[in-house]
């Protein structure tokens, strides 16, 4: 299996880069929406495809050496190494090493081009901890071995209650090995509501947590049974995620696998994610999302959101799913917003999706409610638009694989399908649409229909001369808080 990184961007060449991704979309748009209209007077508009034209959204493939082994197992490696063993670490899953582990990171933190190394074949407890930066340049983290949490919730540092492993104020920081990071959730699955509605409803920790950081690079980890929600990401940039593995019950609640938060220019690539939630979902304040061969299930699939919960801003821009295979999940690629809340959802592409066994396959919910009671019917919604679906294959278990339930006050527009084939082992499948615009192209199937053939959102003019590609006029969010 074969790795890629990116180069690090400064902070105005990622807004350069997202804006060149949302005009790469709106001409890819229009290239499909030229060909779908055929000929405009005695011009033929037979060379825009979609593929073409959002070539330069991909995912490069790039050397990584920098993540191989770690070159101070080289005489001239130049690396400082920082066992934990050599703080006190004792390594039998019973003894206590948080102090040993704060110890070990306070020496490698402050030590230029320093290795923390958590050795292979020992099993370390460690309590919550917050791992600050900033730190000495060219840190890497070894994890080889397994680093487990206590296991029972009644014992948990209160002052923490969210967090196991958090690392935050980073920069060019390589966390690396064949370790595993494990929760140890059981006892925090079964004092859930959601498990037993006699339960409270509490949040618990997040097993890794990368915070307030920039330039990180994670491979190769295994990340199995968080409390909660698995790996987290925010407040970052440029964050490259390679070959790392997430595993939690197909019942436990919560437990996100990938969970993206107020964070730009992250890459997810060669992960695969089972766990009893959405196996990715990235929220608010994220942008310049990228995902490279996942492998999802069980799970609820990879979604956008939720966002608007409590009538708040939810903003999600330039997200790209390329190449994944979804299997016996509870939804496919999923678009989920409460009622109430503002702000948007554009620039996403998922293509190249395999589905073996999925319910809703391809769903929009802008009426999505995750609690104990009913919520109210609301007229302001998160905006939906400028969603393509490319190259999407396989079987469905819902009757409906393909669900558009858009907000009858803020529609759904610039939906935009190609070649997809779903299909159902015991019986047919059908599009289900409110207040959704777009189009299908090419192969659609089921038949995209009940889509709106025209589509308010982007209008073609003066088209026996020059096809133009114009939006309409009108107050556009604009979100102050990212």
């Amino acid at each position: 299996m074969s790795y890629c990184i990116y180069r690090t961007k400064s902070i105005s060449q990622t807004n350069k880069t997202e804006q060149i991704m949302a005009k790469l979309f709106l001409v890819s748009v229009l290239g499909l929406l030229i060909a779908a209209y055929g000929v405009a007077g005695n011009v033929v508009y037979d060379k825009f495809n979609i593929l073409e034209e959002l070539e330069d959204m991909d995912i490069a493939e790039e050397d990584t050496d920098f993540l191989e082994s770690p070159s101070w197992t080289s005489e001239h490696g130049g690396k400082v190494l920082v066992n934990v063993d050599s703080f006190g670490a004792v390594g039998d899953g019973v003894s206590d090493d948080t102090q040993a582990f704060r110890k070990a990171w306070d020496t490698a933190c402050s030590t230029r081009k320093s290795v923390l190394l958590v050795p292979p074949g020992r099993r370390y407890l460690v309590n919550a901890t917050k791992f600050k930066g900033p730190c000495a340049e060219r840190l890497i983290v070894q994890i080889d071995g397994t680093i487990v949490a206590p296991d029972e919730p009644k014992n948990w540092d209160p002052d923490l209650p969210r967090l196991w492993l958090d690392f935050s104020k980073l920069q060019g920081v390589a966390f690396r090995g064949k370790g595993v990071i494990d929760g140890s959730g059981s006892k925090w699955w079964a004092a859930s509501c959601k498990k037993n509605k006699s339960n409270p409803c509490r949040g618990a920790p997040t097993a890794l947590t990368i915070d307030s950081s920039s330039s990180i690079k994670v491979k190769g980890l295994t990340i199995q049974n968080s409390q909660q929600m698995n790996f987290v990401i925010s407040k970052s940039e440029a964050v490259r995620v390679f070959g790392v593995k997430v595993t939690c019950p197909g019942d436990s609640p919560n437990t996100d696998g990938i969970h993206i938060t107020k964070s730009t220019n992250i890459v997810l690539q060669d992960c695969k994610i089972g766990t009893g939630d959405d196996c990715i979902s990235i929220v608010n304040g994220s942008s310049t999302i990228k995902m490279k061969r996942i492998y999802c299930g069980p799970g609820h699939g990879v979604s956008i959101g939720s966002l608007g919960e409590d009538n708040s801003v939810g903003i999600v821009t330039n997200v790209v799913l390329d190449t994944a295979l979804l299997r016996e999940t509870t939804n496919g690629v999923r678009i989920k917003t409460w009622q109430g809340g503002s702000g948007y959802v554009r620039g996403v592409r998922f293509e190249n999706v395999r589905m073996e066994d999925v319910a809703n396959p391809i769903i929009i919910d802008q009426f999505y409610c995750d609690s104990p009671t009913t919520c109210q019917n609301q007229t302001s919604a998160v905006q939906v638009s400028q969603i393509v679906y490319r190259n999407i294959s396989g079987t469905t278990k819902s009757k409906q694989a393909i669900k558009f339930a858009c907000s009858n006050t803020v529609p759904c527009s610039n939906l935009v399908l190609s070649n997809v084939n779903l299909e159902k082992k015991d019986g047919t499948v059908e599009t289900y649409c409110n207040s959704a615009q777009g189009f299908g192209y090419g192969l659609v199937h089921p038949s995209a229909d009940c889509l709106s053939s025209q589509d308010k959102g982007f209008i073609l003019i003066d088209r026996k001369d020059n096809a133009q590609l114009t939006e309409p006029t009108g107050d556009h969010i604009i979100h102050t808080e990212l």
